[in-house]
């Protein structure tokens, strides 16, 4: 009997995952990570990881396997959240689900997991894993999900061959109906619990609230950008080689003060991430305003009108070679090669048809279509088929 530790959040989905384990005749045992108790940020008086943890303990009895809970929130701190303010605060937006499974489920975790014997650590995410022995080498392959709503390969892109030969996910064959379906007939108390929201284990935190307590509320202008702006209108140079090219159209648009008209006032530059709408509480246009982009040095909010405003759009984005991350190691491109894909800069966005292409200092992705919001400091994934070969964050 292979030994198994599974992730219990106080999930259904983490439910239902111990549950298959324990059915396929597997030795389970669940741990809940408490990644937070810090409460000068948490916002609400409700302890969410307290009833989460709850939950868990009850699956756990109800499946008849041992549960610990650990504490995890010092790493947690250190890796994910100071990583974040650090991120808010020069102007990029990261994304804490991808750094919490690369940085805590499947390395602080996964360690303390193989330290109680185990060969596997599982979790409750709707992704896939497959394995291929390629050159007389095992090769493991991330899937995405069956449930094209709910894929979560997503999240689980920085992750490197060594985590994934160790990780399991059961509930990757299945749909969400079909997981709250068995959670409802094994019995199990997070059947019909509702979707957590909120920061990856911090539980009910709205980000902004979350950012406010490390980063200072400081007032500046909300400036609009019309759409004659010159950069939008001034024809593209002649191109010496395609990398100039690539190079011409990732670079992002620069704007000043006097580009447009002020509109309105802020309470932080950092609080906000290019595409947002919401919060900036500025009326009288026809359409609804879009940040555009942000300066944090002048501490300035730039805006268009629309959700096509050409500001928003860019259809080239550029990863360095320190944050390109390869799953599949063996496919890994060298300069001058390049290689046709799909790929998304957000979760749940549909996969776009897109061109990699590897130079000296990093990888262009270039996407067949312009894409909004390309946001400094989020992945970029890309797919071949329904595998997710790669990633890496924006620059």
């Amino acid at each position: 009997m292979k030994r198994v530790v599974v992730g219990l959040s106080g999930g259904v989905d983490s439910s239902v995952t111990a549950y298959l384990l324990k059915e396929q005749g597997y030795e389970v045992i669940g741990l809940f990570m408490k990644n937070w108790h810090d409460d000068t940020v948490t916002i609400s008086d409700e302890c969410p990881w307290l009833e989460d943890s709850n939950d868990a303990m009850i699956v756990a009895e109800k499946l008849g396997i041992p549960f610990q809970t650990v504490d995890l929130s010092e790493q947690y701190k250190e890796r994910i959240v100071d990583y974040m303010f650090d991120e808010y605060e020069k102007g990029r937006t990261p994304n804490p689900d991808v750094l919490c499974n690369r940085e805590i489920k499947f390395d602080v975790f996964m360690d303390i997991a193989l330290g109680l014997g185990a060969d596997y650590v599982a979790t409750g995410h709707y992704c896939r894993k497959a394995e291929e022995v390629i050159n007389g080498k095992t090769v493991y392959k991330l899937l995405a999900g069956k449930d094209n709503n709910k894929d979560q390969s997503y999240f689980l892109c920085q992750l490197s061959q060594n985590q994934l030969s160790k990780a399991l996910f059961p509930i990757g064959e299945l749909t969400k109906p079909e997981v709250r379906a068995i959670a409802k007939e094994a019995d199990l108390i997070t059947a019909e619990k509702k979707d957590s929201q909120g920061l990856c284990f911090i539980g009910k935190v709205r980000l902004p609230d979350f950012l406010q307590q490390k980063l200072q509320p400081k007032e500046g202008v909300i400036v609009q950008i019309p759409e004659s702006f010159n950069s939008y209108t001034k024809q593209a140079p002649v191109f010496e080689s395609k990398e100039d090219e690539l190079r011409y159209f990732s670079t992002k648009y620069a704007y000043n003060l006097e580009d447009g008209k002020v509109v309105g006032k802020h309470q932080g530059a950092h609080y906000f991430t290019k595409g947002q709408r919401k919060g900036l509480a500025v009326g009288g246009t026809k359409e609804p305003l879009f940040v555009i982009e942000t300066d944090v040095d002048q501490n300035i909010i730039f805006t268009g009108e629309g959700k096509s405003h050409k500001g928003l759009y860019r259809n080239v984005l550029f990863v360095t070679n320190e944050e390109l991350h390869w799953v599949r190691e063996d496919l890994a491109l060298v300069p001058g090669e390049t290689m046709d894909v799909e790929a998304r800069i957000r979760y749940r966005q549909k996969l776009e048809k897109a061109r990699l292409h590897k130079v000296e200092n990093g990888l262009f992705v270039e996407f067949s279509n312009p894409q909004s919001a390309i946001q400094e400091g989020q992945f970029v994934a890309w797919y071949v088929n329904e595998e997710l070969l790669g990633s890496g964050v924006i620059s």
